[in-house]
């Protein structure tokens, strides 16, 4: 069992070092507690896939994407397990990141502190809501 678990370590450390710039940028802004005390980690392993941002205490994942993505079944089938197993999925563009930094960030804020709790596709943004364990 730790041998799967070194792999993991290394495939994230390996992730980690290879951020795209939109990453960079969002992980500076989330880094240290720094958007309103919320804990994030980056490149964390949630079963079988590794989330780009988690916030482990509220169990929400944040996703940047870029052109390559489009919301592909890879990515659909990814989210699906990642909100079957309580974590909420939040997704941006890395243009996103680039152009309008200060509404990402608002974004995330409201999802964090629940002015945002239902599902939302659009071509700017996609949040699912993680299921509740009963």
């Amino acid at each position: 069992m730790r041998g799967a678990n070194e792999r993991k370590t290394e495939r994230a450390r390996g992730l980690r070092q290879s951020d795209n710039d939109a990453e960079a940028l969002l992980w500076s802004e989330l880094r240290d507690r720094r958007l309103n005390g919320f804990k994030f980690v980056r490149q964390v392993a949630i079963g079988p896939y590794f989330a780009d941002f988690a916030c482990r205490d509220e169990r929400l994942v944040v996703e940047v994407d870029g052109s390559q993505h489009q919301i592909g079944s890879g990515d659909a089938r990814r989210d699906k397990f990642m909100v079957m197993n309580g974590w909420s999925v939040l997704r941006f563009w890395n243009t996103d990141i680039f152009n309008d930094r200060a509404a990402v960030l608002e974004t995330i804020v409201a999802v964090l502190e629940r002015r945002l709790v239902g599902e939302v596709r659009s071509a700017d943004l996609t949040f699912i809501p993680g299921e509740r364990k009963r």
